[in-house]
């Protein structure tokens, strides 16, 4: 277990939590049962996607396995990739809810504070 086990659980269950909330929400929304005025369909499916993969990273830092600093890092990184394209659907023109833009980057600040945390506990290893 890598020295900082305690943060990087701490950062495995918020990593777990947050996934779990993100499959639940985002199926809500592809099922039609949430009261969402405009969809764009790329960060919907990204997001409920990715969150699948926070809960994956997630049982990996808590376990304290290696390969969860990678995946915690390309999860950082794909959603950074998704909201710069998002951006991009906004700049010309495109429908969106600012609620989008606040749950794009609280999932960049989030993530880049797990994927921090990973790679700090398994430096060195």
């Amino acid at each position: 277990m890598p020295r900082t086990s305690l943060t990087l659980r701490i950062a495995g269950g918020v990593a777990i939590a947050f996934g779990v909330l993100t499959v639940f929400s985002g199926g809500r929304t592809l099922l039609g049962s949430a009261d969402i005025v405009a969809v764009v369909p790329f960060v919907l499916w990204f997001n409920t996607l990715a969150g699948l993969a926070y809960v994956v990273a997630g049982l990996g830092l808590w376990q304290g396995w290696r390969w969860a600093w990678p995946l915690s890092f390309v999860i950082f990184a794909a959603t950074l990739l998704v909201f710069a394209a998002f951006g991009l659907h906004v700049a010309q023109g495109g429908a969106f809810e600012m609620r989008t833009v606040y749950a794009m980057a609280l999932r960049s600040a989030v993530w880049s504070w797990i994927a921090w945390v990973a790679r700090q506990a398994f430096s060195g290893r």
